[in-house]
């Protein structure tokens, strides 16, 4: 029981891809089935897609599906962007129970992948946890552009566009392939702007996380804790919000302790929702302040 979890354009989705392929894998799962939940809005829709992947067509369908995989030989099940249907309160309780009754099964391998940093409940997911995916690492962020897109282009440059990117998986592949496929709606992947603005209108997202992550998009060194505390940020609920921040993904904490985003998210969202002037004023005013001291 394996949950993916990390910001939209991560590659959350094409390493569960990978994992399905491998020939290991292959070998110790009979059946191997890839679901897609980003059109899955409720409970209801989780399992009508998962019994139609399964061919269980007919009648109650939960019961069929458990019999179905019960009865069956090994079976390794992948539910891609897990967060669509599990987000909502009301039908949250009936998607970890949907979970549940599948991870019962001993035979079943589960995986999800998930935007944020939260796991479901009512699974023992396997531990240790797997961390959320965090951005490449310079080199390798470097050897995938040069695996897309060779290895004729001047260095400094390359190393100048990918610092752009913020190593972000999705956003470096699109540089190297040096044109923006423009999603048909369905293929999320296509697009990092598209990624995003799911995350951004995440039902764990409140308009005080909105309103700071706005704030944070003009700010490439993000915020410290004093920061966050001390400016008199016209947000009601500061820490509230920097914790849906995190648990969406959209933000993290660095290793100096300050609250950050990348920089694909803050371009992103200075885009479609620019921080008010109250929330500039107020920072503004605040490092006027530690200025004068």
């Amino acid at each position: 029981r394996v949950a993916i979890l990390g910001a939209g354009g991560m590659g959350k989705t094409s390493l569960s891809i990978a994992a399905l392929h491998d020939p290991d894998v292959a070998k110790k799962f009979t059946n191997r089935y890839f679901v897609p939940c980003q059109s899955n809005a409720t409970h209801s829709d989780l399992i009508l897609s998962i019994a139609s992947h399964l061919g269980v067509t007919e009648g109650n369908l939960l019961p069929k599906v458990i019999r179905h995989l019960m009865d069956g030989p090994p079976v390794l099940m992948i539910l891609d962007n897990f967060e669509t249907p599990w987000e909502p309160m009301s039908s949250r309780a009936a998607v970890e129970e949907v979970l549940s009754l599948l991870t019962d099964i001993p035979h079943l391998a589960l995986v999800i992948t998930m935007r944020g940093a939260e796991r479901p409940g009512q699974v023992k997911w396997m531990r240790p946890f797997l961390q959320p995916i965090e951005p490449l690492e310079d080199g390798a962020a470097l050897q995938t552009f040069h695996a897309i897109a060779g290895e004729d282009h001047e260095e400094s440059l390359v190393r100048e566009l990918l610092n752009l990117s913020g190593n972000l998986p999705l956003a470096v592949d699109l540089i190297a392939n040096s044109t923006r496929v423009v999603s048909d709606g369905y293929d999320k992947r296509s697009s990092l702007d598209i990624s995003i603005t799911l995350s951004f209108s995440s039902a764990r997202m409140t308009r005080e996380a909105q309103a700071l992550l706005s704030l944070l998009s003009i700010l490439p060194n993000g915020l410290s804790k004093a920061e966050l505390v001390h400016s008199n940020l016209p947000i009601a609920d500061i820490h509230g919000a920097q914790t849906a921040l995190i648990r969406t993904a959209l933000a993290q904490v660095g290793p100096t302790n300050r609250l950050s985003a990348l920089m694909p998210i803050c371009e992103h969202v200075r885009g479609i929702y620019p921080p008010q002037q109250l929330l500039k004023t107020a920072l503004r005013k605040y490092y006027q302040k530690v200025v004068d001291l």
